[in-house]
């Protein structure tokens, strides 16, 4: 196997982990240590691929194929959906909300820092799974 396919490989087994752990797990909140770990393993895992390929290489990776226009669609739609979940309760709490998606939500796994601040702010800290969307 190539590097790039043993790091593939790894990431399905890591969510695999992931999804086990948050489907078994008893604890009403998630971890902020859990998340900070994430949020920098990701950032230097980021930054050693901007140093390898430059920051072009996004740009290549996303644009020369239907399924690298399909991924990129995947991540800005799921970025969508998740300040469409998340900014009610920012808003409810006080905290200005443009800076906060500029700011704050820069790298994916903050999002549950991010709803747990709020949260406890509002002082009714509740699980993202317990959060729900007025129709």
């Amino acid at each position: 196997m190539t590097p790039t396919q043993i790091l593939f490989v790894a990431g399905i087994l890591a969510a695999g982990v992931m999804i086990a752990y948050f489907l078994t797990s008893k604890k009403p909140t998630g971890s902020w240590l859990l998340a900070a770990a994430l949020c920098a393993a990701f950032t230097v895992y980021t930054g050693a691929a901007i140093a390898a390929e430059g920051p072009m290489g996004f740009i290549e990776n996303q644009a020369t194929s239907l399924l690298g226009v399909q991924v990129w669609y995947d991540l800005i739609i799921s970025v969508g959906i998740a300040i469409f979940l998340i900014l009610p309760r920012v808003r409810a709490v006080g905290m200005a909300t443009a800076p906060w998606i500029i700011f704050h939500r820069i790298n994916r796994f903050d999002w549950l820092a991010g709803n747990d601040r709020a949260a406890a702010v509002a002082g009714t800290a509740q699980h993202l799974s317990s959060f729900t969307v007025a129709a």
